[in-house]
């Protein structure tokens, strides 16, 4: 407060001030104390208490530009409750700590905007209501002053969109329910549908867990058209009312969702023909169907790029499953391949060890002067061991977990990994063992090993077999001294090693690695492509937007540019040949493809500007589901690497980035618009060219005439699964499968055949441009 205080010099009752400014009222001593008016020379009036100079308890403050408060000071600040008008007519009526807005408040913008829940450092931020002039209503959660986190908005016309919010647009995996009785299930990046989904017709019975949502968007049960124009007052108390009155919404809203929005699709039948266009509109969507148009009960699977509708295939009722299993379909679907461990899982003591375990060997390590590793650091006396009872102990803090022994090793050898890469040291900490809890994954291989992610989703965590442990600590050395040789290697990053022991023997060991989708960009397609052919395609009923595929299931080939591509396959012959020489197999390319929208669809879509409703200058809201940017008819962008303008990096890279061919042969950043921009480099980031070769081996696909041939992606890639040595086992697992299937299709082959017939088969998914 700019007028908070008053000079402490020798004053007078009523008298002007050496400065300038006037006081009239109570002092103690030579100070103001107690009731009494000061006017600034600006022109600024308080009128109320004082404690000893000081602002303190009830008060009114008016200055020269209109502007008005009217509540409780403390310490010569605006602290307490109170109501503020702003120049412009707005009304402010809540809580206030230090001059900001802080707690319960309720703010009426002057374009008759509302806002009422919880605030924070001046922003809304927590549970909240906003209601436009016109009669939209977001309920749910904020952060920073924008929709983050999940939430509901209803439109006037009765449209609702249950989904998880980002920085005010729709993100992640939603429903929403339209006025019309149709209903679509899905995924949202950014504000735009993007990934598989599911449409329901009016009238088609839709999954039961959906019904939920009704009540927080209506009250006592009237329907979202007869309350659109209500004004909903929801704040804390409201919403834990509805949590606490329904255990469905509450085992409902347990689970992450998204939903996004975006352009007018075109859908076509069998044909190819033109079969209709959805209705564009201030809904929450615009996809709303009239009745007369369709048949009742159809349900049709659809996917979208970037808002743009790629596929779209109908679901005949023979092929529908039933009640119970579309009920379990969506639960899996929004729940994603993740989950938060919580207290009462089954991981939840194992994850406190581990955090335990890692805060203690990363505390422990860092103060240590950083210097090169010596042969020693690698042995088998480079561990470090503790006890950790549930008590403490004179090195060990108390805790609520299990007691357990910790074993960390080669504590010098990973700290100097992560340094190589540029991780710091209490960044590595909060990432794993900060206040959030690990998301533990199900295992995308045949392994049974178990994977958690940290919060950030900067860094996976896996569990090891015995015999790979052994297998990793034997390779370190030359790991090492691979890794710090090849700055670009694509091999994965390892950054910790570490053993919990239970009481009763069980013993699980945990390896840390960088995850190498780590990325803002939402991935399509996931491929674990290892070059062999023999039991290496995904069962149709087993594919899902989570899924992995393999080699036989990709069908497309990736056109990046030339030194790109040339500095790709030296760096895969270089590791290629590391793991070869410590006798590696079992292997494999992971590729994670992220798709931007087709241009020729993208040419017939309609792109619609966001409503603003009038929305108050101070607040920067958007109604995210109706915004889109424009974007090139190129689905990205290449600029210079030294041109101005904030860049995302990669996590975990290092190294020199990789000069373009079409960026002058200059090092580029790449910019996808409506996105961001990235920092390019040898496997992160990496522009391509995606050309459909051949359709998905256990995918049917629906197109018109115009088939989609080809698609600006960004491809993420990495080596990985790099613990399995040729041995005994393997040889005879190549012996017994070569009598049945042709020995070059097996997996399990010499390391040099199966390095060649790696390297050859990506030089296939990796073509030369023609």
């Amino acid at each position: 407060m700019a007028h908070a205080e008053t000079s402490k010099g020798s004053i007078q009752r009523g008298n002007t001030l050496p400065n300038g400014d006037i006081y009239v009222g109570s002092f103690d001593g030579l100070v103001p104390h107690g009731p009494g008016k000061y006017m600034w020379t600006d022109g600024a009036l308080y009128d109320g208490e004082w404690d000893k100079s000081k602002m303190t308890g009830r008060g009114l403050i008016q200055w020269p530009s209109g502007a008005s408060y009217e509540g409780d000071f403390r310490g010569g600040f605006i602290d307490g409750t109170g109501t503020f008008k702003g120049v412009d007519g707005s009304v402010y009526k809540g809580s206030w700590r230090m001059n900001k807005k802080h707690g319960i408040g309720t703010m009426v913008y002057s374009n008759s905007d509302i806002y009422e829940g919880l605030w924070n450092e001046g922003l809304p931020d927590g549970l909240g209501t906003y209601t436009w002039a016109d009669g939209n209503i977001y309920t749910g959660r904020w952060k920073s002053g924008k929709m983050s986190g999940r939430g509901v908005m209803q439109w006037i016309n009765g449209d609702t969109l249950d989904c998880n919010w980002l920085n005010g647009l729709a993100h992640g995996k939603g429903y929403c329910k339209y006025a019309s009785g149709a209903c679509y299930i899905g995924t949202w990046d950014r504000g735009l549908k993007d990934g598989h989904g599911v449409f329901y017709e009016p009238g088609s019975k839709l999954p039961c867990n959906l019904e939920v949502s009704d009540c927080l968007t209506s009250h006592d049960g009237t329907s979202a058209s007869s309350s659109s124009n209500e004004k909903i007052t929801i704040g804390l108390l409201f919403l834990l009312q509805k949590l606490c009155k329904n255990w469905r919404l509450r085992s409902f809203l347990h689970r992450p969702r998204r939903i996004s929005n975006g352009t007018t699709p075109i859908f076509y039948d069998n044909s190819g023909n033109h079969l209709r266009q959805d209705v564009s509109s201030k809904s929450a969507d615009d996809q709303c169907l009239q009745d007369d148009e369709v048949d009742k009960d159809l349900v049709y699977g659809r996917e979208y790029v970037q808002g743009v509708l790629v596929n779209e295939q109908p679901r005949n009722k023979d092929s529908r499953m039933s009640d119970i299993a579309q009920e379990n379909m969506w639960e899996k679907q929004a729940r994603g391949p993740m989950e938060t461990i919580y207290k009462g899982h089954r991981s939840y003591y194992l994850m406190l060890n581990l955090q335990l375990g890692i805060r203690y060997t990363v505390g422990k390590i860092t103060p240590v002067p950083l210097r090169e590793v010596r042969s020693n650091d690698f042995g088998p006396r480079a561990r470090i061991k503790m006890y950790f009872p549930c008590e403490g102990s004179q090195y060990t803090p108390p805790h609520y977990s299990v007691d357990f022994f910790w074993k960390d090793y080669c504590p010098m050898v990973f700290r100097n990994l992560r340094e190589m890469f540029h991780i710091d040291a209490a960044d590595y900490m909060m990432s794993i063992c900060g206040g959030d809890s690990l998301k533990e994954l199900s295992s995308p291989g045949k392994s049974g090993s178990i994977f958690y992610l940290s919060q950030d989703e900067r860094f996976v965590i896996k569990t090891l077999r015995k015999t790979e442990l052994k297998i990793l600590l034997k390779m370190l050395p030359k790991y090492y001294n691979h890794v710090k040789a090849y700055d670009n290697t694509l091999i994965t990053k390892f950054f910790g090693v570490h053993r919990i022991t239970l009481k009763g023997g069980r013993k699980v060991r945990f390896v840390v690695m960088g995850n190498m989708f780590c990325t803002e960009l939402r991935i399509h397609r996931k491929y674990d492509l290892k070059g062999s052919t023999q039991g290496r395609s995904t069962k149709k009923q087993n594919i899902n937007e989570n899924t992995t595929l393999k080699d036989l299931d990709l069908s497309y080939v990736f056109h990046v540019d030339k030194p790109w591509r040339d500095a790709l396959f030296r760096q895969i012959a270089l590791d290629c040949m590391f793991l070869e020489s410590q006798s590696i197999i079992d292997y494999s390319m992971l590729l994670g493809i992220h798709f931007r929208a087709p241009n020729h669809l993208r040419s017939i879509t309609s792109y619609h500007a966001l409503e603003s409703s009038g929305i108050s200058p101070q607040t920067d809201y958007s109604v995210a589901l109706h915004h889109e940017e424009k974007i090139s008819s190129k689905g990205f962008l290449l600029v210079a690497a030294n041109e101005p303008g904030p860049t995302v990096r990669g996590s975990h890279i290092r190294g020199s980035m990789v000069r373009a061919a079409e960026g002058g042969y200059e090092e580029v950043d790449l910019v996808l618009p409506g996105t961001g921009r990235f920092r390019v480099q040898l496997g992160v980031n990496m522009p391509a060219r995606a050309r459909k070769v051949h359709e998905d081996v256990n995918v049917e696909v629906v197109e018109n005439v115009d088939t989609i041939e080809e698609y600006d992606v960004v491809l993420y890639l990495g080596i990985i699964d790099i613990l399995q040595e040729y041995n005994v086992s393997k040889r005879v697992e190549h012996a017994v499968k070569s009598l049945k299937f042709d020995p070059l299709s097996i997996s399990a082959v010499d390391p040099n055949l199966y390095s060649r017939r790696f390297v050859s088969f990506l030089e296939k998914v990796f073509p030369e441009r023609d």
